[in-house]
């Protein structure tokens, strides 16, 4: 008891350390920071660089971007990935568990092998520098785990539900609707999650495909404070957090959701 209470706190405080020194170190000023990088701000708490980062940034711009990137690449995931796992499980034959192999083994490619191949798609469509550009980008890689999840979860679902409803008359999109798709609300919102913080988080693709400024995601821009010889840590450190609340926001109102789709199929009634 007393080793897993002390490994607790050590896991705690290599968590907590790193947030408070992140957090601390946006309210500094540049000369602040190097000056003494692990004290408390010299003014005090003071929120200068959060509305800085606004006002002589076109911060707002990425963080749009950013939104409307994630967003839709999320909800058009789960949309076709729930209806290709409600497919499979409805198949329940070779046809199905081959549809299924090849999604998962779409898991299998690291997204560096495609890099080359997928940019080259992309520029003879027209689609770089676009933000429609990386929402397809990142529906086509996220696919194969959103599928792999989703089926896993549905065929924990009794089968006899959709028997009776298509005794009662109910056709496949019916089934998917009012039945596939409410049962599997846990599990949708775990995926939810997880696609959210991948997207959010992107900048392999941002950064392959984007050079027009006015179509950067947040996790592009940051990079702006980052030079050659110098980095502008404290206003790093701000985009940082301003990046993270979003994903802290996701997390606390999707809590319950999330905890029930990571356990849910663990136990059969």
């Amino acid at each position: 008891m007393f080793f897993r209470r002390f490994s607790l706190i050590i896991y705690a405080l290599l968590i907590l350390v790193p947030l408070l020194i992140v957090v601390l170190t946006s309210m500094k000023t540049i000369q602040e920071t190097f000056r003494n990088p692990l004290g408390l701000p010299e003014a005090g708490i003071q929120f200068g660089n959060y509305t800085a980062i606004f006002q002589e940034q076109t911060m707002a711009g990425y963080f749009m971007n950013s939104a409307i990137v994630t967003l839709f690449s999320v909800s058009l995931t789960l949309f076709f990935a729930s209806l290709i796992a409600y497919g499979i499980i409805r198949l329940n034959n070779w046809m199905g568990n081959s549809l299924f192999i090849l999604f998962t083994l779409g898991m299998m490619v690291p997204a560096q092998v495609s890099m080359i191949p997928l940019y080259s798609l992309m520029l003879d469509l027209s689609l770089t520098n676009s933000l429609l550009g990386l929402i397809l980008v990142n529906i086509s890689t996220t696919m194969p785990i959103a599928v792999f999840i989703l089926t896993g979860f549905m065929k924990t679902l009794p089968k006899e539900l959709f028997e009776a409803s298509t005794i009662d008359g109910a056709g496949n999109w019916m089934i998917y609707a009012k039945v596939a798709i409410p049962l599997s609300l846990p599990s949708l919102s775990a995926t939810a999650i997880f696609l959210f913080v991948m997207h959010w988080n992107d900048l392999l693709y941002p950064l392959l495909f984007i050079t027009d400024n006015a179509y950067k995601t947040l996790p592009l821009a940051l990079l702006e404070f980052q030079g050659e010889y110098s980095t502008n840590y404290p206003m790093l450190f701000t985009g940082v957090i301003i990046a993270s609340a979003p994903m802290v926001v996701a997390y606390v109102f999707l809590q319950r959701y999330f905890v029930a789709g990571m356990t849910a199929g663990a136990v059969k009634g």
